[in-house]
């Protein structure tokens, strides 16, 4: 959640509250909370487990929004983008999906409805449209839980939603007892109601109740907007906002009870307490990696806590201050070098944005384990490079518990490599990587400002530096051999045939002109024998205005 946002919001709920409470003479003391109809119970469901991220996963992550992205990330407008991101990203994290009290557009981080899924972002078909479209694409899609609080008519009433016959509804008793630092309690005793009994587990929310995971009705509440989440919309994972407001221990018995497949906990704190809170939920979720963010931003900036320099110190990378770097826990690290949180909105909303060098923070966090999160306006601006990095990864076999080893940690220069299940990766970052000339038995493969990637010579493969996808106007890319063999070649067709040793012949590291549409093949070519023929789709359309 948005640190900065708290304090606004402790104000509006105190200003909000009293203006729904018995404070306002005008206004009638409100009833305490009736009990809702009585409805049948739930049907038991068999036993189920979760593993909360996949061991030796290989996959990619996008954060398919960034703050107030209310036309980049429409429904409608995601689901476009499934062909282009299908064979790319594995995973895309969507902003918070139900229905929020307000009228206005918001970021649905003050939730209202669980089984109401109209939200700033679309109506639930287009929801339901845009994950059966994700899926058919090999695409999971993460539903952001914002479970640590809930807003509410008035003080404390909260909506009854019934689903399959079930009528369900949170009450007063759900609040915790020292909700917004007591404030909810006074108001409570004089309306004469009741909360619960247990105090916070964790951090408070100042705008929302706090509800209390204690509670037998909080829990049945929210395992069935959480099974509603999976089995019925069909959100593959869960993204848990602010894991700090309540025990980890929570976060293992929902995972549990549905089953789910991919959890990450947002815990936004220190390296070793985001470790005790993995703990905490029995390692049934992962978390976001927080350090590994802070160690890319203070290489970048050249200085700590957010300070700027003149100059990037890239060694900085060099920390052991972080999930990822930790054999441990790595598995469980969802790296990330900016978000909603982080990103400047505005010049009056600084935030702590990464003010230079994205593209090789990028670089960077795609050649390294952990599952990497890409934030949505970088996949926008560096769409084609970002997608090469990718394809680098996968072919390299880096997944998120791949070891790595240092082989340059400069203040201009630092250099990696990563062992994938395929092959290696080296990855160089700062001022001097375009001067860096790599290592024995590698191949660079990719570059550009501060970074690059080089391919062990083992891979035997043809390299091609623009990605498969659509262009407004011709371009030329650069075909590589990657080789142990001594002037290897590449051969290549344009009209989508299969090259042989006679097609058109080019010297590794020369440019092609691609014009127009077509389906570009290339091969290695090694002593006469064709070798591992890649494939590329490319479409030329001119832009054309709306």
């Amino acid at each position: 959640m948005k640190k900065i946002y708290f304090t606004l919001l402790a104000t509006m709920a105190l200003t909000l509250g009293a203006c729904s409470s018995s404070n306002d003479p005008d206004l009638p003391d409100p009833e305490p909370t009736p009990a809702p109809t009585p409805s049948p119970e739930p049907e038991p469901e068999p036993g189920l487990n979760s593993q909360g991220w996949a061991s030796d996963y290989s996959g990619v992550m996008l954060q398919g929004f960034s703050w107030d992205s209310y036309n980049e990330s429409q429904w409608k407008v995601l689901e476009k983008q499934a062909d282009e991101l299908k064979g790319y990203i594995d995973l895309v994290w969507l902003p918070q999906s139900g229905k929020c009290m307000e009228t206005t557009q918001v970021m649905g981080y003050m939730p209202y409805y669980y089984f109401n899924q109209n939200s700033s972002f679309g109506s639930e078909a287009e929801l339901r449209s845009l994950i059966t479209k994700f899926k058919a694409a090999g695409i999971g899609a993460i539903a952001d839980v914002v479970i640590n609080h809930r807003n509410t008519d008035g003080w404390y009433t909260f909506p009854a939603e019934t689903y399959k016959g079930v009528t369900y509804q949170m009450q007063s008793t759900d609040i915790c007892k020292n909700d917004d630092g007591g404030t909810t309690a006074t108001q409570a005793a004089t309306d004469g109601v009741s909360l619960s009994q247990n105090n916070d587990e964790g951090t408070d929310f100042g705008g929302c109740r706090d509800i209390d995971h204690k509670s037998e009705n909080v829990q049945k509440v929210i395992k069935a907007y959480l099974k509603y989440l999976k089995d019925d919309l069909g959100y593959t994972g869960f993204r848990y906002d602010m894991v700090k407001g309540f025990d980890g221990s929570h976060v293992a018995d929902y995972n549990d009870a549905t089953g789910v497949e991919y959890s990450v906990g947002e815990y936004w704190d220190g390296n070793d307490k985001i470790e005790s809170w993995i703990n905490k939920t029995n390692k049934k979720s992962a978390a976001f990696d927080f350090q590994f963010r802070y160690n890319v931003r203070d290489a970048v900036n050249g200085a700590a806590n957010g300070k700027v320099t003149t100059s990037s110190d890239w060694s900085k990378l060099n920390s052991n201050d972080n999930l990822m770097h930790d054999a441990n826990y790595r598995r469980y690290a969802v790296t990330f070098v900016e978000n909603h949180d982080t990103q400047k909105r505005s010049e009056s909303e600084q935030n702590d944005p990464l003010r230079k060098d994205t593209i090789a923070a990028n670089a960077y966090m795609l050649a390294m384990p952990g599952t990497p999160c890409i934030f949505q306006p970088h996949w926008n601006a560096y769409k084609s490079e970002i997608k090469e990095m990718i394809a680098a990864r996968k072919y390299a076999g880096i997944t998120n518990m791949s070891n790595y080893a240092n082989k340059q940690s400069k203040k201009t220069l630092y250099v990696n490599e990563v062992t994938g299940t395929k092959h290696k990766l080296l990855v160089a970052v700062g001022n001097d990587a375009a001067g860096y000339a790599g290592e024995t038995g590698y191949t660079k493969i990719l570059s550009g400002y501060h970074y690059a990637y080089f391919l062990s010579n083992d891979a035997e493969t043809s390299w091609t530096s623009m990605p498969s996808g659509s262009y407004e106007e011709g371009f030329k890319t650069t075909l590589t051999a990657v080789s142990q063999t001594e002037g290897a070649k590449l051969v290549y067709t344009l009209d989508g045939s299969t090259p042989t040793a006679k097609s058109t012949t080019v010297e590794s590291g020369k440019e092609i002109s691609i014009n127009g549409t077509c389906t570009l093949k290339v091969g290695l070519l090694v002593n006469g024998e064709v070798r591992n023929i890649a494939t590329h789709q490319y479409t030329i359309e001119k832009f054309k205005a709306y």
